[in-house]
């Protein structure tokens, strides 16, 4: 279990992904670019068997802002985005309603 104390520590945050690319050395894996405010990360995410590139790019997704830093088959990343999944069914999770990047999520 986690106390409500630890959950407060993580920094949930509206991102928006300004590129994607596919990671040099993963088939599963994408290397986005993202904007959270006025701050650009990356991020490496195992998402590429069920996102086309096309469909990411501009995308407002939900991600994990404060996570430290972990390097991901060779290549840095800089936090993490959610999505649920089942089986072999995957779903970004993203804002209900248009919101700027850099908004918290409560």
């Amino acid at each position: 279990m986690v106390s409500f104390e630890e959950f407060k520590k993580l920094e949930l945050k509206i991102a928006e992904i300004e590129s994607v690319l596919p990671h040099p050395n993963a088939d599963k894996l994408y290397v986005l670019n993202i904007r959270i405010g006025d701050v650009r990360k990356q991020l490496v995410a195992g998402i590429r068997p069920f996102y086309q590139e096309e469909e990411l790019k501009g995308k407002k997704i939900v991600v994990v802002d404060n996570l430290a830093p972990a390097m991901i088959r060779g290549v840095e990343s800089q936090g993490m985005l959610l999505a649920a999944s089942q089986g072999d069914q995957l779903a970004l999770v993203v804002p209900e309603k248009p919101m700027p990047d850099g908004a918290v999520v409560r």
